[in-house]
């Protein structure tokens, strides 16, 4: 070995040591002819000084020395003057007296520093990422997604599950996003399609008898990207045999819990259940940030009477009415209010009332065609006080609704700092919450056809199937997420393994039986072999790592990410291939030549 220590591993109990480091020249100081520099590894930091009463030579190298110059001492360890000591630094108490140094590879100046106290471009960020992988909080973060993925690993070994491995190269099936295509050379004319999830793989494990089964696997989807998505992202798959919901939870719950405590030492509370319900009636949205109030509030009732012109049509098309009250932002200029109107016509609204709660009156554009009733029932109803103030949204879909208000529940709660600063060793900084009974099918106004909202082999809630023909909107699925901090981290169900319920499932999707066969024979046909009942979930790890990192997105916990536009500043993909290439797979471009 280079070398016979770590730089942050270096300690008072090892002064008086000979001892050989490497790593690389963080900052350099000089003081009255003796040369100070901070040698940092992968461990972190510690002070080296250059003496020449000590060694004349090492001094002298020392003076070629420059920021990221790759190196190694040897010298001894010995503790600091009193006066001297880094409290901020792990190895503050000591440093290493040089008797020897070697550079090992000399560097250019870098595109910006690595001591983290400059704000940097994400695209120069990206464009040199070995460069800042090399600052602290990248190391990290990647040690953390280490400790958490391996924590994993304990986890489900110990409950008994098999890490098996599925297919990159696949076939395209219907999952609800844009495939990656990869043309075949060996069969003209076709394709493989990446995975979006291993689901079909881990369910034909299932019915192979294989009883519990996890991996941690990489998958791709072709949508648009934003700070919680990647073109390639990493989940946990799971599935199970012989449960229902109750089993799969149990076990989800209890391996979040597990990895808490491991990586973060932080015993977590039991997770907050809602249905899909009741969570959009309460926050507008299937993933609801619970650390703090400001929950939706249903106006109908308060304004089922009113003469207010907007607010009359719209209960009269059987819409919805509903408001957020903002606490102690009542006396919002009109500059600022009429910014947050804008904001929610964005959303999709086609307008928003505000009204500001005073001692005895309310202040607000509609206040005058209120009466005293609404205005003693609005207050009520919102549970207003002096000095709040009450957002309202009207609109014939509800869904317009609960989205307007939703979006301007959490920028304001952001803006106005009413979210708790993270604390990770704190529990209560760590909302979970399981969302359940979601609706089997969405309409597609669009395209005028019922859609899934999970995936085609989600089970179904017994009863409701028998709406699968008539009414698919009243179909209640088995499925479930988890949320944290108003993210969804995972998305799970049980699964059908009926094989004629399934080709129900198909016909209500519009899809017929022959289509069905042609795109899910695989399946479809491994069904007519006794499958077991099963069902599974899927944790993404850029998420959670995030999260448990007290990152805003998924790009910080990710080595070597894509931008927004899914490029990578990087390597330059996507580029462009010769024609040779293309012709090997039997294709020819029809783009724009650059």
């Amino acid at each position: 070995m280079m070398r016979s220590h770590l730089c942050g591993r270096l300690g008072a109990e090892q002064a008086g040591e000979r001892v050989e480091l490497c790593g690389w020249v963080h900052t350099r100081r000089d003081h009255g002819g003796v040369t100070f520099i901070d040698l940092r590894d992968t461990t972190g930091l510690v002070q080296v000084v250059f003496n020449p009463e000590i060694s004349e030579r090492s001094h002298e190298v020392a003076q070629d020395l420059r920021g990221e110059f790759c190196i190694k001492v040897v010298g001894e360890v010995r503790t600091r003057k009193a006066g001297t000591v880094n409290p901020n630094l792990g190895t503050g108490e000591v440093e290493v007296a040089a008797q020897e140094v070697e550079i090992l590879s000399r560097a250019e100046t870098p595109p910006f520093q690595v001591d983290g106290h400059q704000e940097v471009d994400e695209m120069l960020r990206l464009r040199y990422r070995y460069i800042d992988l090399r600052r602290e909080e990248m190391q990290e973060n990647l040690k953390l997604r280490h400790a958490i993925v391996s924590a994993i690993r304990r986890f489900f070994d110990a409950e008994g599950f098999l890490e098996i491995e599925t297919p990159m190269l696949t076939r395209s099936t219907p999952e609800g996003a844009r495939d990656y295509l990869v043309p075949s050379r060996s069969h003209p004319g076709t394709f493989y399609a990446l995975p979006q999830s291993p689901q079909l793989f881990k369910q034909l494990f299932m019915v192979s008898g294989l009883d519990r089964y996890y991996q941690i696997v990489k998958c791709f989807r072709d949508e648009d990207l934003r700070a919680d998505r990647q073109p390639e992202f990493t989940q946990l798959d799971l599935e199970m045999s012989f449960v229902d919901v109750e089993d799969v939870l149990d076990v989800t719950e209890r391996m979040f819990k597990s990895v808490w405590k491991e990586a973060l030492g932080v015993e977590l509370a039991d997770f907050t259940r809602l249905t899909y319900g009741e969570s959009l009636q309460r926050f507008g949205t299937d993933k609801p940030d619970l650390r703090f109030g400001m929950e939706l509030t249903d106006l109908s009732d308060v304004f089922a009477a009113t003469e207010v012109k907007v607010f009359r049509g719209v209960l009269d098309a059987g819409g919805a009415i509903k408001g957020v009250t903002v606490p102690r932002q009542g006396a919002l200029g009109r500059k600022d209010l009429d910014a947050l109107v804008d904001q929610a016509k964005a959303l999709g609204a086609g307008g928003l009332v505000w009204v500001g709660v005073e001692a005895e009156t309310l202040r607000s554009p509609l206040d005058k065609f209120f009466t005293a009733d609404e205005r003693v029932a609005l207050r009520k109803a919102t549970d207003a006080s002096d000095g709040d103030l009450i957002l309202v949204v009207a609109d014939k879909r509800v869904s317009v609704v609960n989205k307007v208000l939703a979006g301007l529940r959490t920028r304001l709660a952001e803006r106005f700092d009413l979210i708790p600063k993270l604390d990770r060793s704190d529990p209560d900084a760590w909302r979970f919450a399981w969302i359940v009974d979601f609706p089997w099918f969405e309409w597609n106004d669009d395209e005028e056809r019922w859609d899934f909202i999970h995936h085609p082999f989600t089970g179904i809630v017994g009863d409701t199937a028998q709406y699968l023909e008539s009414d698919p909107g009243k179909v209640i699925s088995k499925s479930y997420d988890i949320t944290l901090n108003g993210w969804e981290l995972a998305s799970g169900s049980i699964r059908i393994h009926d094989r004629e319920m399934q080709q129900r499932v198909f016909r209500a999707l519009g899809i017929s039986d022959e289509e069905a066969q042609e795109k899910f024979s695989f399946l479809l046909d491994a069904f007519k072999y006794g499958p077991p009942p099963h069902g599974g979930i899927a944790p993404g790890i850029d998420r959670i790592v995030a999260l448990a990192a007290g990152q805003t997105n998924i790009r910080e916990v990710i080595a070597f990410p894509k931008t927004q536009t899914a490029f990578d500043p990087l390597t330059g993909a996507p580029s462009q291939v010769d024609e040779a290439q293309l012709k090997v797979v039997h294709l020819r471009s029809t783009a724009p030549k650059p």
